[in-house]
């Protein structure tokens, strides 16, 4: 049976703990599982049975959140990890190879810009950045060694929205995964995989957990992706030598992905989510249609009136009418465009330094999607490792503040923006 949004959020994955009654998943704050015997312990670690072994790959607390989260995006699993940025590193690992490149948005989240700049080529990895609203540019990007395409489907901090079935037609036709982070529209607003996404990549860090309390990532499969369709995954068409030549796509099929990610990615490279970290996140989800739905009003009402205050030059959110993606977001995100946006303040860093100092209901912190509302001037935090020029291409100039508005009161967030405008300006 098809069940809606908020059911799932709060029953997938989950059902009474059959030792104790439980009705909330247990936190299983264990490292290790005990064996029924040796044979046993030998078919897990051959992969020829499912169960649990060690926490760094597996804890049923992880695993119900694992199920959770790929049950609302409509992927065949996902595999949770430490952050968002792990969950990007845990993405990339089984497609990637020294010498092969990725092709990602220009807009994207400023941490991303530099991993994708800098830290990948540790791996002898590469990122060409493209304009994704340039169809054409995205196409000439990609070479022979391309093998994945990323981008947001909102992006941070420009609140950009992201024709994803246009993106994954090219994708498709060169044979490419297509990774999106949805992390700030978040399956309630978005489904990538509905409109042509091979994987999709959260941190869980926002407003998936929602209330600031914990990091955490996650890779969920769509399991569509045909890996044998060419030679150009080997990680996952190929025999594995350290499980005896099994292939990953031949033995698991429509899991090939999410088995290579617990049994390569997270025992290599440990990026483990900890069982507590999951159960808040757990409960974080249950109000999630909730939370978004209010996150996406007190948005849009705080964008219109800033957009009509003479103190502020320009609003960049996709649900206003004056926003050149306002048409996009109405075919592809029907229920709204988040609780983040920028606008640009006039007297540029000076004023905007000034204004995020003045504000006292939003909290000037590294961090979005709580219920609390937030902000920060990107240009000289999360973007400060950028050039100017890709700065503003991330929609992060100097002049821009970010907000992350939370679910509290609108007027009361708007007469906190109205008094450290004064100040910012006078």
């Amino acid at each position: 049976m098809t069940q809606g949004f908020d059911t799932t959020a709060i029953h997938a994955g989950a059902s009474a703990d059959p030792a104790t009654g439980a009705l909330q998943v247990p936190i299983y704050q264990t490292t290790a599982y005990a064996f029924r015997d040796a044979d046993h312990a030998a078919a897990l670690f051959n992969l020829q049975e499912v169960g649990y072994i060690y926490s760094r790959l597996t804890n049923p607390t992880v695993a119900a959140l694992q199920s959770r989260v790929a049950a609302l995006e409509g992927g065949a699993g996902a595999v949770c990890c430490s952050s968002g940025h792990a969950a990007q590193i845990l993405a990339l690992f089984p497609l990637m190879e020294p010498g092969r490149n990725i092709v990602a948005s220009t807009r994207l989240y400023g941490g991303s810009v530099t991993q994708f700049s800098h830290t990948i080529r540790r791996f002898g990895w590469s990122a060409t950045f493209v304009d994704f609203d340039d169809p054409q540019a995205l196409r000439d990007a990609i070479d022979d060694n391309t093998r994945a395409i990323f981008c947001e489907s909102i992006s941070n901090p420009g609140g950009y929205v992201t024709d994803i079935p246009a993106v994954a037609a090219i994708a498709d036709d060169a044979g490419l995964p297509l990774i999106v982070d949805n992390t700030l529209a978040t399956p309630y607003l978005c489904r990538p995989i509905e409109m042509g996404a091979t994987l999709v990549v959260h941190s869980l860090t926002k407003y998936m957990t929602g209330n600031g309390t914990v990091t955490g990532g996650v890779v969920v499969d769509s399991g569509k992706f045909d890996w044998s369709a060419s030679d150009k995954f080997p990680s996952l068409s190929a025999r594995e030598p350290a499980y005896h030549g099994l292939k990953f796509h031949e033995t698991f099929g429509n899991l090939a992905f999410t088995f290579h990610g617990i049994a390569i990615g997270l025992r290599d490279l440990g990026m483990t989510m900890n069982p507590q970290g999951a159960h808040y996140t757990l409960m974080g989800i249950e109000t999630l249609g909730l939370r978004m739905q209010r996150h996406c009003e007190n948005a849009l009402k705080v964008a219109k009136w800033l957009e009509k205050d003479p103190r502020v030059e320009t609003v960049t959110y996709a649900g206003l009418d004056s926003s050149p993606w306002k048409a996009t977001a109405d075919r592809l995100y029907p229920k709204g465009v988040g609780g983040l946006f920028t606008f640009a303040i006039k007297g540029g860093y000076e004023s905007a330094v000034k204004l995020v100092g003045g504000l006292d209901l939003f909290s000037h912190v590294a961090n979005l999607g709580d219920a609390r509302s937030l902000v920060i001037h990107s240009a000289s935090t999360t973007h400060r490792q950028l050039t100017e020029d890709q700065q503003r291409a991330a929609g992060a100039g100097p002049e821009i503040v970010r907000l992350s508005v939370g679910i509290e009161d609108a007027d009361d967030l708007i007469a906190d923006l109205d008094q450290a405008l004064a100040k910012a300006t006078a």
